[in-house]
């Protein structure tokens, strides 16, 4: 684990999602692993801390959470722009080296048999919650977080800190057809806006 990991109390863990990043959803089953970005995340509750995130049918990474019962969850970066594209549109179905053709690399926390996306500045470890009927109708699975941790240079002290932090650390915002935003600039309530 890289030095600038570091635990995320579970009642900040919500703040990790709360700004409506895309994320990547990671899951292994019998020793198959997988990735897949998600543009439809987030946080629902606080204590016990839980998500949601949408996996469709067609996903393979679905039917690794579903047999598996857990799943990660993870804040891609500005770096990892290609790489959440590629797994977005790559499909482990077709292509066995998907993760490797996509320039994912995989790495292990104390503790959890799952995968781990490197590079990223958030990773939430998430237990199911079934809920069948919203599994099979609207494609919806609910997730108990049951550890969080966060890249220090981009998310210290229960806060984001993308203002000061390296623009490629910034979290990144699909709004369709290949195209991200970056997360802006910082801004707080009851001072101007910027014009």
């Amino acid at each position: 684990m890289n030095d600038h990991i570091a635990a995320v109390p579970l009642e900040k863990a919500y703040r990790l999602l709360n700004h409506g990043p895309t994320v990547l959803v990671s899951a292994r089953h019998e020793g198959v692993d997988n990735v897949m970005a998600a543009a439809w995340a987030c946080a629902l509750d606080y204590a016990p801390p839980k998500l949601t995130v949408v996996l469709d049918k067609a996903a393979a990474t679905r039917a690794l959470v579903e047999n598996s019962g857990r799943f990660v969850i993870q804040v891609p970066t500005v770096r990892q722009l290609d790489l959440t594209y590629q797994v977005g549109h790559r499909s482990l179905a077709s292509e066995p080296d998907k993760l490797a053709r996509s320039g994912v690399e995989l790495f292990g926390m104390p503790g959890f048999d799952l995968p781990f996306v490197a590079g990223c500045s958030a990773w939430l470890a998430c237990r199911v919650l079934h809920e069948p009927r919203n599994e099979a109708t609207y494609d919806l699975f609910i997730g108990e977080i049951e550890a969080a941790w966060s890249d220090t240079r981009v998310f210290r002290d229960g806060h984001w800190q993308f203002e000061s932090a390296d623009p490629g650390l910034r979290s990144l915002h699909y709004i369709a057809g290949g195209f991200f935003y970056a997360i802006g600039d910082a801004m707080r309530a009851g001072e101007p806006a910027p014009e």
